[in-house]
């Protein structure tokens, strides 16, 4: 199953870019023995329509635009479930066992993300009903993806109890 994040919107060089890409990486390796590939980040670009409905439409068009075909889609959304990591990597496993083709979480722009992504998600996923800035959100959810990998692979590196 390959796994991708769509972001709106570009993150700048710095530690928040070579955190996720660290993590990424070592999802990337992590999850080759289990079936996974990637992730791969795809960055589409914010919308510049004038009123904030207008723009998740348009964000939405782009997101569904770079949504592989027969994916799971995951909507990263304040007011979504929240999922311990034991929970989150057991989905992932059971998608991947279903023959999903991709799994693909999804992290809105500034707006946040429009009703047809929530309606079209096969889960709303909520990290905290807190708002987070978006450069935050793309490193936890590399690492929830790493996570999840280890914690399918039986690795040390998440230690739940």
């Amino acid at each position: 199953m390959r796994l991708v994040v769509i972001a709106v919107g570009r993150m700048k060089d710095g530690p928040e870019r070579l955190l996720t890409a660290r993590y990424l990486e070592r999802a990337t390796a992590s999850g080759k023995p289990l079936g996974l590939s990637g992730p791969a980040i795809v960055e589409l670009a914010e919308s510049r329509e004038r009123n904030a409905e207008a723009r998740k439409r348009e964000e939405a068009k782009a997101i569904l635009a770079q949504t592989p075909q027969k994916s799971v889609l995951i909507a990263l959304d304040e007011r979504g479930k929240s999922l311990s990591s034991e929970t989150f990597a057991a989905r992932i496993s059971q998608w991947r066992d279903e023959n999903r083709p991709a799994l693909t979480l999804v992290i809105g722009g500034a707006d946040g993300l429009d009703e047809t992504i929530l309606a079209r998600a096969d889960l709303t996923l909520s990290f905290s009903p807190m708002t987070w800035p978006h450069q935050i959100v793309r490193i936890m959810a590399a690492e929830q993806l790493y996570r999840a990998t280890t914690i399918l692979s039986g690795h040390p590196y998440h230690r739940g109890d």
